[in-house]
C-alpha cells in the first residue's frame, strides 16, 4: 500500500523530478507534487511524495528528514489527512458583510469622534 510524505522546507526552485530521483533512493516513487501558489505558479517551499510502500516511505523519512538540499533542511514527516475547510472564513462571525458596519459603529454613543 501506498504511503504519502510530507516534505517541507523546499528551496522554491525545486521542481518534481529533483524530488523524484532524491526520494528513489529509498525506493520507488508513485508520484510528486510540488505544491505552487496559485496566482504566481511559484513554489510554496512544500511537496507531497508517494512512495509505494510503508517501508520504503520510513526509509526515506530516515534518509531525507533532515536533509540539506540548497542550503535548506528538508521535513519529511508522514502525510497527514487534508482537513476540511469552511468557506465562511471563520466561525467568529456568521452575519453577511455589509459594508456601512463600519459607519454604523463610528456613529454609535460610547466611540468615535469627540463633541465639544
Amino acid at each position: 500500500m501506498a504511503a504519502k510524505l510530507y516534505v517541507g522546507n523546499l528551496p522554491y526552485s525545486t521542481m518534481e523530478e529533483d524530488l523524484r530521483t532524491l526520494f528513489a533512493q529509498a525506493g520507488t516513487v508513485v508520484s510528486v507534487d510540488v505544491i505552487k501558489d496559485r496566482d504566481t505558479g511559484r513554489s510554496k517551499g512544500f511537496a507531497f511524495v508517494e512512495m509505494s510502500s510503508q517501508s520504503e516511505a520510513e526509509q526515506a523519512i530516515k534518509l531525507f528528514n533532515g536533509y540539506e538540499l540548497e542550503n535548506r533542511q528538508l521535513k519529511v514527516n508522514p502525510a497527514r489527512p487534508k482537513e476540511e475547510r469552511s468557506g465562511s472564513g471563520g466561525d467568529y462571525d456568521r452575519r453577511p458583510y455589509r459594508p456601512n458596519d463600519r459607519n454604523r459603529r463610528s456613529n454609535s454613543s460610547g466611540g468615535g469622534t469627540r463633541r465639544y
